[in-house]
């Protein structure tokens, strides 16, 4: 396996199918030398690389509904829906500890993607890059417009890594990943639209025109990267986990079943499909 990478998509809450794809994947001890994730896909990248079961479900499922977490109230505070200091500091230090000793003793290369606000060009980080600011970084990735503020890391104006590099399939083969197990928070046949918001995102990012032009070009990119991972699939190069049922999940979904059916889905999924991963893995 040492050439086989790990690529996860975002979606916010709909990372809670990523999640359970993982959680499988931990009870079957199946670890990837090289995980590359934007948004949500690295924000559950995080637990199952530092080997903690069961995390993903407690932290964005169990803790769904606090105020803190992702509410109105938080909008209205601190102008960001999310509630990035209680997900990203208050949780992992305090509630549902996060075991930074076996992340940092993990053989496993993380990188995270962002999208860097002044060039409007995707930004990754490895181990080496982020070093002991792993989380500093994977809330940059998962900040998105207008519901989060950029975060600024070593002179870099940082915001959501699924802008310009939704599904960074390309990335893991540019690091040398021959094969890549690549998970999306999409059903298949999904296509994304061109938004009818454009004159928003001129208005509020009119100092960050790379950006602005990424962020109106996003729908074609993430289009044309749909196509691409159809080609790599029949190549026999990737091998896909999508959505087997129809997603009811939205980005900021607070419904603690919906958000349970969904993750349960990514257990099943990999359930079923694991000896044609296997077969594909071996091959």
């Amino acid at each position: 396996m040492n050439d086989v990478g790990l690529v996860l998509e975002g979606g916010g809450m709909r990372g809670l199918y990523t999640a359970g794809i993982l959680e499988y994947f931990m009870k079957q001890n199946i670890y990837f030398p090289y995980c590359i994730g934007v948004s949500a896909g690295a924000c559950m990248a995080a637990s199952y690389l530092s080997r903690q079961t069961g995390r993903n479900r407690t932290v964005n499922i169990d803790f769904v509904n606090h105020p803190n977490y992702l509410s109105l109230r938080n909008m209205v505070k601190h102008r960001q829906l999310f509630g990035m200091d209680f997900i990203f500091d208050e949780i992992p230090n305090k509630h549902v500890p996060y075991d930074y000793d076996a992340f940092y003793q993990s053989k496993e290369e993380f990188v995270v993607g962002t999208t860097d606000c002044e060039t409007g060009e995707p930004l990754y980080f490895k181990k080496e890059d982020y070093g002991n600011d792993m989380l500093k970084v994977i809330r940059a990735s998962s900040s998105l417009p207008f519901v989060a503020p950029i975060i600024e890391f070593k002179g870099k104006k940082l915001l959501d890594g699924g802008i310009t590099d939704p599904i960074p399939l390309v990335k893991a083969q540019q690091d040398g990943q021959s094969k890549n197990v690549v998970i999306l928070t999409r059903n298949r046949g999904y296509s994304k639209k061109k938004s009818n918001m454009t004159w928003i995102v001129r208005r509020t990012f009119k100092q960050f025109p790379n950006l602005v032009k990424a962020m109106e070009t996003r729908y074609k990119l993430y289009n044309e990267t749909l196509t691409y991972l159809d080609q790599e699939e029949k190549a026999g190069r990737i091998f896909v986990f999508s959505p087997t049922e129809p997603i009811e999940v939205g980005r900021v979904e607070r419904n603690p079943v919906k958000l349970s059916n969904l993750y349960e889905l990514g257990l099943k999924d990999a359930s079923v499909q694991f000896d044609r991963f296997q077969k594909w893995l071996n091959a």
